[in-house]
């Protein structure tokens, strides 16, 4: 039942991201809903002490607090707020997503991760190079283009043993289908079978998914509370 109620928005993304699926045609739908990339005024928050309050709202305040902070500009993520504790807190858009994935150009989408020391090294990376590549105008697949070969020539790193990452934000909003979907922790690893963490098996808490051009797996595991100490309401989703 998991499985077919839970799809991935962002291996990287954030990315990535959750899509919580009704069903396939109802994906199929969003995807002729954003076949382009929007005005880059619609990706943007025009309030940038807003953007930094939702950074934060990704992980509890005793992390976030002295996180360092990047906000996302017409050339790409800038330091809005340094910080002391390795912590890097952002809010990453749709195109941290997979390939596929029918929210790609969403620009509702609003992704508040905060990666620990490990994630901020091996992760981040590809966030701030999809990034760039994206506002310097290149399109999905000359972008996904331009991973593969910095991943090929290894100037992309690929994750680090421990790489994790804090999504309790309930303010998110992950696509169009799974909108705030649950608080969850995100642990990032190099390419494996997901059945090593026992993810996605009748009545595991874990789910996994694998993203193939970014070369890495991703494991989900979602908690009782967001950031602000609320718990989540599973009857919403």
């Amino acid at each position: 039942m998991k499985r077919q109620m839970i799809r991935t928005i962002q291996a990287r993304g954030l990315a990535l991201v959750l899509v919580l699926g009704a069903a396939w045609h109802a994906q199929a739908q969003q995807a002729e809903t954003y076949p382009k990339m929007a005005p880059l005024d619609q990706y943007l928050m025009a309030d940038g002490e807003a953007e930094i309050a939702l950074s934060r709202s990704a992980a509890p305040e005793s992390i976030s607090h002295d996180a360092e902070i990047l906000v996302l500009g017409r050339h790409g993520y800038e330091t809005a707020a340094k910080g002391k504790n390795g912590f890097v807190c952002l809010v990453e858009r749709s195109w941290t997503a997979p390939i596929d994935d029918p929210n790609f150009w969403n620009p509702k989408l609003r992704g508040p991760i905060c990666l620990n020391p490990a994630a901020a090294r091996s992760y981040l990376p590809l966030t701030i190079k999809k990034t760039e590549f994206v506002l310097a105008g290149q399109s999905k697949a000359q972008m996904f283009e331009s991973i593969k070969a910095g991943l090929d020539k290894k100037e992309l790193p690929t994750p680090e043993v421990g790489a994790m990452a804090y999504m309790l934000a309930k303010e998110q909003y992950l696509g169009d289908s799974a909108q705030h979907w649950h608080p969850h922790l995100m642990f990032f690893l190099p390419q494996t079978d997901t059945a090593t963490w026992g993810a996605d098996l009748k009545g595991s808490p874990i789910f996994g998914a694998n993203d193939p051009e970014d070369r890495f797996t991703v494991f989900f595991v979602p908690v009782a509370k967001w950031s602000d100490g609320t718990a989540d309401s599973v009857a919403g989703h």
